[in-house]
């Protein structure tokens, strides 16, 4: 028979009628000849009952045999429950069934269907994602996502938005996250790449003339995970010609503010707040600063420099926080985890004081006095973690300690979301790693007009003036996590041609790899920008998770493997002599 209606949705209303459901006996229970069943489908659970005084003897046998995650069809009156379920949606009835069909039964699921189980471990619940996703919270936190991006698509359509897809096969290029190959069976010994992001091409449609593009589209990176990453993921997609980008943010908070009424019902303030990237690692150690809770950094090197203590005189800087009213909260071996995180974190070491009954205790305090820590405005049980270093290093610490000591104190109101923009970037980050300047976003942000002349500079070495040139770069952050990001972008040949010699392309490596972007640049092509946010990050603020996993629908786990299908997996060599390749394991 046809379905009725979801059994989520049954109502008062519909007491005195016939009706038929489907879905899956999530709990049976026998009380003394009346079976109860809670039949549960993607819109809640309704409780069924099954009277022998009511049905045939046939029937109860069937119902004998159900068990959990039995499918099943049941058709039977609407009546008014005795009890009052006031948990349930459906709490005022039940449904009194007068036709049972089994439509497939069940093994024992290798775990119950429930929410908040935490003996399941995340991977026995990715090996059978199927039945994970059927509990109430994984299927909340799917119909958000897809509450979200129809909420985008709306937006961006009243916004004069065109969405055109580019193209998943690609060409390989330097700079970023490693690239995940492709082989080519027809093209021996060449390779696509899967996008990083479609920033090119969709650089290339504003030079077609469409000055409004978005797309919500998968992209790849073969990076370390963690909580906030996979190695493929959906970003919303956005680039525009000739909007400065005031505009463009304008745009990105209308969306934002979009999204935020149409899930949460909340009224997003805008315009949101600005702080340049250099108060953001200046005052909250990170470039996506969590202003939900104080705790900032207070740059001491100026004072600490006066005192006769090598450790801190003699660094290039000496930065501190002060977590108020928790020296309490830590012993020392507390403190020696901490200092275990700061390290992790670049830090050579952690001094700390502890401020109790007026006195000073803790790693430094022969060497430092109330008098020299004047600008902390220390009061009594207040805790003081110093990390004297380079500049980068401490601010890195710090904000590492500082999120730590936030989240493990209970700082954070986790109710709350706190956008802001962090604008004004470096064109420009150091890598230790390869020994030179890399672009902080991408090869082809456009830097300021007032640090361009800096452009020319050879950036193999850290004091290089590359340092120096600011991009037109802003990202959106919320509650610490890196939104999305977005800049202003070159459209000219000669200075994207500057932009890859600062990167130590050579003019042929250029050519080879970038060349039709630059030849593009000679027809006429305009001044454009754009942004993009990612979607699953976003998604899993929404929902109030902490990892992306717990919103896509079949994510990979931390070693970038799908538990459920075990991929990635080992090709029959005859694929393998296809596509000219010779496996080589080390």
């Amino acid at each position: 028979m046809k379905r009725t209606c979801y059994a989520g949705q049954v109502t008062a209303e519909q007491i005195g009628q016939e009706i038929t459901l489907k879905g899956w006996v999530d709990r049976r229970r026998d009380l003394g000849g009346l079976i109860f069943v809670d039949l549960r489908d993607r819109e809640g659970i309704m409780q069924i009952v099954f009277n022998p005084q009511q049905v045939t003897g046939d029937l109860m046998a069937q119902t004998e045999k159900l068990r959990a995650e039995f499918v099943i069809e049941v058709t039977g009156m609407v009546l008014k429950r005795d009890h009052v379920n006031e948990k349930l949606a459906t709490g005022e009835v039940e449904l009194h069934v007068s036709k049972l069909t089994v439509l497939a039964v069940s093994q024992t699921p290798p775990f119950e269907i429930k929410d908040g189980n935490n003996e399941v471990t995340d991977e026995l619940r990715l090996r059978y994602r199927y039945l994970d996703l059927r509990r109430p919270a994984m299927q909340a936190n799917l119909r958000l996502r897809n509450q979200v991006t129809h909420e985008i698509r709306n937006y961006m359509d009243a916004s004069g938005f065109i969405d055109i897809e580019t193209p998943m096969l690609a060409k390989s290029t330097p700079e970023g996250a490693r690239d995940y190959l492709v082989p080519s069976r027809v093209n021996a010994g060449h390779f696509y790449a899967l996008p990083q992001s479609p920033q090119i091409t969709k650089q290339l449609l504003m030079g077609a003339g469409f000055d409004r593009y978005y797309q919500i589209v998968k992209c790849f990176r073969d990076e370390d995970l963690r909580g906030d990453r996979q190695p493929e993921f959906t970003q919303v997609d956005l680039e525009t010609s000739f909007l400065d980008e005031d505009e463009i943010q304008e745009i990105t908070e209308g969306l934002l503010a979009s999204v935020m009424k149409a899930t949460k019902g909340i009224e997003l303030p805008l315009p949101l707040p600005r702080m340049t990237w250099t108060d953001a690692m200046n005052n909250y150690g990170s470039d996506k600063p969590d202003t939900r809770f104080e705790l900032l950094l207070t740059d001491l090197t100026e004072d600490m420099h006066q005192l006769d203590f090598k450790v801190f005189s003699e660094a290039p800087v000496v930065k501190a926080i002060v977590a108020k009213n928790l020296a309490d909260k830590y012993s020392r071996k507390e403190i020696d985890k901490l200092t275990e995180l700061v390290k992790q974190n670049g830090a050579h070491g952690l001094a700390w004081l502890k401020l109790e009954n007026g006195q000073l205790s803790g790693s430094v305090a022969k060497f430092v006095t109330l008098s020299d820590l004047t600008k902390l405005k220390l009061e009594d049980n207040d805790l003081v973690f110093f990390v004297a270093d380079k500049l980068g290093v401490a601010n890195n610490a710090l904000g590492a300690l500082r999120l730590h000591i936030g989240r493990t104190q209970g700082l954070i109101d986790q109710n709350k979301f706190n956008f802001l923009w962090v604008v004004d970037w470096p064109l420009f980050e150091w890598s230790e790693e390869e020994g030179r300047y890399m672009s902080a976003h991408h090869p082809f942000t456009l830097p300021t007009a007032d640090t361009v002349e800096f452009l020319t500079a050879d950036g193999s070495s850290e004091d290089s003036d590359l340092r120096k040139v600011h991009a037109h770069a802003y990202d959106i952050v919320l509650n610490g996590y890196e939104l999305g990001g977005g800049s202003l972008r070159i459209h000219t040949r000669d200075l994207q041609e500057k932009m890859f010699t600062a990167l130590g392309f050579s003019k042929e490596a250029a050519e080879e790899q970038f060349g039709f972007l630059m030849e593009a640049f000679d027809y006429g092509f305009p001044p454009h920008g754009g942004l993009a946010i990612g979607l699953d990050r976003f998604v899993m603020l929404l929902a109030g998770k902490d990892n992306i996993r717990e919103v896509i629908a079949f994510p990979k786990n931390k070693r970038a493997i799908d538990p459920l299908t075990q991929a990635p997996s080992p090709v029959a060599e005859k694929q393998l002599d296809e596509l000219h390749i010779e496996v080589k394991i080390d």
